[in-house]
This record gives structure tokens, sequence and C-alpha cells, in this order.
């Protein structure tokens, strides 16, 4: 691998779950959201000598992302279920915006974390394990499932207002 594309290589990398996110939010069948990611990864791999380093790499990758939904959306146009192009696209214009503060939003949530108490993150890690359940947890710490829900709350509601005092400004 050549040194000048591991940058680009950590940017594509680094925004999967964003860019994801915003596909998914334009085409909500999942199957057909895999498709074109994988395909607007192999855009944005093809024409990475177009991107301008200092910019905002998810605004450019959902661009890009967005013509592939266009693109897939004309060819299904004889589905009658899809969205006008004008509603279509307002809709791809706000989730872009707000896709692009994810990543803040991550990394304040990270540092959130870390700065919880270990049995109160243990606890909410431990919720967020796939398979997890309230039922379950309560059975195995022997509490009820309403005190384990509402120490839940109070942890998620502590860690949403550290992610608000931790946000940049713009966010």
């Amino acid at each position: 691998m050549q040194r000048e594309t591991e940058p680009f290589l950590a940017l594509l990398t680094a925004s999967q779950s964003s860019l994801y996110a915003y596909i998914v939010s334009l085409l909500p069948n999942r199957q057909q959201a895999d498709d074109i990611l994988q395909e607007t990864n192999i855009v944005l791999w093809r024409k990475a000598d177009e991107f301008h380093e200092g910019t905002s790499f998810i605004a450019w990758a959902c661009q890009v992302a967005y013509f592939n939904v266009l693109s897939f959306r004309r060819r299904m146009a004889r589905d009658k279920h899809t969205f006008g192009d004008d509603l279509f696209d307002y809709l791809a214009e706000r989730q872009c915006e707000r896709i692009d503060g994810v990543e803040d939003r991550q990394q304040a949530l990270r540092g959130c974390l870390q700065k919880l108490p270990p049995k109160q993150r243990e606890l909410i890690e431990a919720r967020y394990q796939p398979g997890a359940s309230v039922r379950r947890m309560a059975d195995e710490r022997q509490t009820t499932e309403g005190a384990l829900s509402q120490s839940l709350y109070r942890i998620r509601a502590t860690l949403l207002d550290c992610i608000k005092r931790n946000l940049p400004l713009e966010a």
C-alpha cells in the first residue's frame, strides 16, 4: 500500500457508519442500502484524487452517495412507491447536514462514557451488547426491571447532558 493512500483510507473507513446512515435515510431497504454503500465506496476510491484535504470528507462522500442513490432511483422509477424528486432532494440535503455532525457527537459520547463511574459505564455498555435485554440484565443483577430501567434512564440523561456540554459550538 502506498503511503499517500493511507490518509484517504483512514477517512473512508471512519466515515462508513455515517455514510451508511445517510444512505439508509434515503433508501430504507437495508439490502439496497448495502449495495449503494458498496457502489459509493468504489466510486470514492476511484475519485480519491478529487477529494481536497481540509474539506469535509463526509459531505463529499454523501454527495457521491446521493448521486448513486439518485441513479438507483431512476432505475427503479417504475415502482410507484418512491418519493418525488423534489421531496427526495429536500430530504437528502437535510440528512447530509444532520450526518455531518455525527462524528462530533460520537467523539463527545466516547469522552462522556469515560467520565462515568465504572459501575455506570459497565451497566450502559452491558445494555448495548448484542442480544442484551433489560429483563435478562435485571435477573443477572437480582433487581427489578423497573429499577434497572430507571438506572439506565438516569445514566442516559447524564450522558446526554455531558454530550451537549462537550459538542463544538457550531454543532
